[in-house]
């Protein structure tokens, strides 16, 4: 796929897959709308990704700010006119003491950034693809999504969440010509996952794993889920009797 020149809008894009994926997509010539809340990482971002042949603009947002979003969404459009890739990367993993303790407050941090952030990015960019009848939008969510895990209540929720919510969204714009793409991916070193004691099964390194997201994208996949180990074995467990599942399920102990 010829990527020089396509507008990409990539919220949580300061670090971790966002980042890398920023510096892929630039490396190939597109036009890049990065949002996330830290703007000295964004202006560094920017610097990298015009390096490496791309166009950048940073947009310091908060996800959960629908009206924010909405407002750098219409700031990019008025620039380069329209979105041709939209991708709802943001999300934390909520793994500390209070989500944990299932401490509401803390459970819908992680909901509001996870699914609500996500939610926020397609209501700001649908309405123009769906003027032009052509776009692609990209949810970044998680085999976590496929069943609940120990110690990842919030988490689980919230990328199950996600999952439901873009099939559905794919659904009512089949017709539009517009296609959404939903990848799970597993464990993927970011700061996401560091610094956790346990050991997590079948960890990818980013650089590994960045070429799976850009073919997923690029292929307009329905579902993309990798690493093929961890997918497989997740989606066995989606099918697990209850009582087997939670015997197999419930002596993991990658959040620890």
């Amino acid at each position: 796929m010829n990527w020089n020149g396509k507008r990409i809008f990539l919220t949580g894009a300061s670090s971790g897959i966002g980042e890398a994926l920023a510096r892929a997509f630039a490396g190939k010539g597109a036009v890049i709308g990065l949002l996330a809340r830290r703007g000295e990482l964004l202006d560094r971002l920017k610097n990298d990704c015009e390096r490496l042949g791309g166009t950048a603009r940073v947009f310091a947002v908060d996800v959960t700010d629908g009206d924010a979003v909405q407002k750098a969404v219409d700031e990019f459009l008025h620039e380069f006119e329209h979105i041709d890739v939209a991708i709802a990367n943001a999300g934390i993993g909520g793994n500390n003491a209070e989500t944990r303790d299932l401490n509401p407050l803390a459970v819908k941090k992680v909901i509001d950034i996870n699914l609500l952030g996500a939610v926020n990015t397609v209501h700001a960019v649908l309405p123009g693809m769906k003027r032009r009848n052509s776009g692609h939008i990209v949810a970044i969510s998680s085999l976590a999504g496929f069943r609940g895990l120990p110690k990842s209540a919030a988490y689980s929720a919230s990328k199950a969440g996600m999952t439901a919510f873009f099939e559905s969204v794919r659904l009512d714009v089949k017709h539009s010509g517009i296609d959404v793409t939903i990848i799970q991916p597993g464990f993927i070193k970011t700061p996401l996952t560091a610094g956790r004691a346990a050991k997590m099964p079948f960890l990818m390194d980013l650089d590994d794993a960045v070429p799976l997201f850009v073919r997923a994208i690029e292929r307009r996949k329905k579902f993309a889920a990798f690493p093929w180990q961890l997918a497989t074995i997740v989606r066995a467990g989606k099918i697990m009797p209850a009582w087997l599942y939670d015997r197999i399920a419930g002596k993991a102990r990658y959040r620890e």
